[in-house]
């Protein structure tokens, strides 16, 4: 792992985190809507046995498709180099990875959260965080 967070650390990125998760957000959105144009024609085609096909449509898909994967990657990427890792799309959920009694735990946050309350271990995911007590404040370490 590159990086530990403090919560302070991990709280003053999100100025920086939270627009790059929004963008992610809307092009993964993007990306599967032009993915679902492309595999609609597809099936059509298929299911008609053949059928004349508007080249220059499915081209703006592909195109559109294509570009949207190549910035999300690249926003992705943007997130890597932070430190951060983006575990959901949908929900743009991130965490950030730091230390509690040595063991690398996340630091947990969620788009539209106001900041980061929640923490969990590396095997435990979402459904398994818990409060940032002081408890935690006062055994949790970064960089």
């Amino acid at each position: 792992m590159g990086r530990y967070f403090t919560l302070d650390q991990a709280q003053k990125s999100l100025g920086q985190v939270e627009p790059i998760v929004r963008r992610i957000k809307s092009l993964h959105q993007e990306f599967r809507e032009a993915e679902a144009e492309i595999q609609d024609v597809t099936q059509k085609v298929m299911v008609s046995g053949g059928m004349r096909v508007d080249l220059g449509s499915m081209a703006a898909y592909k195109r559109r498709r294509d570009a949207s994967g190549g910035q999300l990657r690249q926003s992705i990427e943007s997130l890597q180099e932070i430190g951060c890792l983006l575990k959901d799309f949908e929900t743009g959920l991130v965490d950030f990875p730091t230390q509690f009694r040595g063991e690398e735990v996340y630091l947990c946050w969620k788009l539209g959260a106001k900041g980061i309350c929640f923490w969990h271990g590396i095997d435990e995911g979402f459904g398994g965080r818990k409060k940032i007590d002081r408890e935690f404040l006062d055994h949790h370490s970064g960089e």
